[in-house]
């Protein structure tokens, strides 16, 4: 018995293991597509998907569909706001959330060093949880060097997630990646990311390598 006893906590631990180990440290793979169209010299309308593959890039489990209009106030300060619709994979189903949301990024340009910080402000509806409230902060620092005819040019970035319930913070981003121009109106950018999550007193980590293009008329 009391091998058998051994033999199944051995065994569950094993299991708890691989299961552990697969959703932490998973990788993933990101795209984004966006358009935008110029209203003003100030103002743009910009529209926005994004599509998500995770379990090492073997299951679709995330998109979002996103409206916004964004206007530069200042020549160091935007503010903006839309509408995100997000279909999330949640125990073999896709869960609708909606997402309106409020914006405002600073920008500066110091000896070359493009730093930008945007703040977000989220209303996060849902039909089969509570409604929440979200402040995201991103840091981007793009640095002063453009290489080859495609301009490629490396930045950092990180963002935090909080919630207001209890004000906690429940994620990291942490990029490292590089943008460039293919046309004049086609920019793309090629990214790793580092995403922390925090669930249930729980940090796990996944490794995501991600594409966004952006096409501007």
């Amino acid at each position: 018995m009391k091998k058998r006893a051994f033999l199944i906590i051995g065994l569950a631990l094993f299991l708890a293991t691989k299961v552990y180990s697969y959703d932490d440290g998973d990788f993933q793979i990101w795209n984004t597509d966006s358009e935008e169209l110029k209203i003003n010299k100030d103002s743009k309308l910009v529209f926005e998907e994004e599509f998500r593959w995770g379990g090492n890039a073997t299951e679709f489990f995330y998109q979002h569909y996103d409206v916004g209009l964004f206007h530069n106030l200042e020549k160091w300060l935007n503010i903006g706001g839309g509408y995100r619709h997000v279909y999330e994979l949640k125990k073999g189903k896709f869960e609708p959330e909606n997402e309106p949301y409020v914006t405002a990024n600073l920008l500066w340009d110091i000896e070359g060093l493009k730093l930008e910080d945007r703040s977000r402000l989220e209303y996060r509806h849902f039909d089969y949880q509570d409604d929440s409230w979200r402040y995201r902060n991103k840091a981007t620092v793009k640095l002063p060097w453009k290489f080859t005819k495609l301009e490629f040019q490396p930045y950092f970035a990180d963002e935090i997630f909080l919630e207001f319930d209890g004000f906690e913070l429940t994620r990291n981003r942490f990029y490292s990646g590089m943008g460039f121009a293919l046309t004049k109106n086609v920019k793309a950018d090629i990214y790793y990311m580092l995403q922390s999550t925090k669930s249930s007193s729980i940090w796990t980590d996944a490794n995501v390598v991600g594409t966004k293009f952006k096409f501007a008329f």
